[in-house]
């Protein structure tokens, strides 16, 4: 109706950018577009039901699992929101939720977490896509209990989650790691790397393993590489090869959530945080589907 009414010159304006999970396409970096040249260009007006169907969900990736549940929430209307800061967990209150196997998350930078981690915690960086990856991996309904360096930092995160239904922490601390575990306590950590680091170390005994998404995969892969997309990650633990595992995905961040579970699993792990790009200029075997 609106390609029918509208005069050709009527400019159309993009909604959401480059890579949105609920596009089947890639959004093409232009700002804006006109009536007339949809007509001419768009799928949605120049084919047939079937053929636009069948190419819409064809082109479909994973999507986040929250999106379930985002709809009859949206349809039911919006709860009163509560941004207070969350009741203060100290360290034996954070061994507590750890031992009842709620997720503790840490909001700091991967590089902060990597050099030191309450044991057991999780790493989901605050300045990275933090409702995305949270709310796709965590059980829904799951307490969290968030730490954060500062309290900015939890407040911004508590705003971006409640987005996305995480409506309220069970609890939250600030400060510095060794604040939030019990006296005597170590600190647990792991090693970060680059792809010219695996190239040295790629052998027997190494595990790489790849988190991105089937259709980044498939224009080029690691040879010998095992393939658990991040959001499929924490139900396959069981299923990653023995072995010192090198996680990696396009650039680091997704890397890092990922090596967070696998060190919270008890598994020998190393961050590669790295542009994948990199990895055929180290030597790497990079291949595509």
């Amino acid at each position: 109706r609106l390609a029918a009414e509208l005069p050709d010159a009527t400019t159309v304006l993009p909604t959401h950018g480059f890579g949105s999970f609920c596009s089947s396409s890639q959004e093409t970096g232009e700002q804006g577009t006109t009536i007339g040249r949809e007509k001419a260009a768009n799928e949605a007006l120049t084919l047939d039901v079937d053929a636009f169907v069948a190419g819409l969900l064809a082109g479909l990736d994973d999507v986040p699992a929250y999106y379930a549940y985002m709809g009859p929430a949206n349809a039911a209307g919006p709860a009163p929101v509560d941004l207070t800061p969350p009741a203060v967990a100290d360290a034996d209150e954070i061994a507590a939720r750890l031992a009842a196997g709620e997720w503790v998350v840490d909001l700091r930078s991967r590089l902060a977490f990597a050099e030191g981690h309450v044991a057991g915690s999780l790493n989901f960086e605050a300045e990275g896509q933090l409702a995305t990856y949270l709310a796709w991996l965590l059980p829904w309904g799951r307490p969290v209990t968030l730490l954060a360096a500062t309290a900015g930092q939890l407040a911004a995160a508590q705003r971006e989650l409640v987005r996305v239904g995480v409506d309220r922490p069970s609890a939250g601390a600030t400060g510095r790691p060794d604040q939030w575990v019990r006296e005597g306590q170590p600190l647990a950590s792991f090693p970060r790397a680059t792809f010219a680091d695996l190239a040295e170390h790629a052998g027997e005994g190494t595990v790489v393993l790849d988190v991105r998404r089937a259709s980044e995969r498939c224009a080029g892969f690691v040879a010998g590489s095992v393939h658990f997309p991040l959001h499929t990650l924490r139900d396959r633990l069981r299923d990653i090869p023995p072995g010192q595992v090198w996680v990696h995905c396009a650039g680091g961040m997704r890397a890092a959530i990922a090596a967070s579970l696998l060190d919270a699993a008890g598994r020998d792990v190393v961050a590669v945080d790295d542009a994948f790009a990199a990895a055929e200029r180290a030597g790497l075997d990079v291949r595509a589907c």
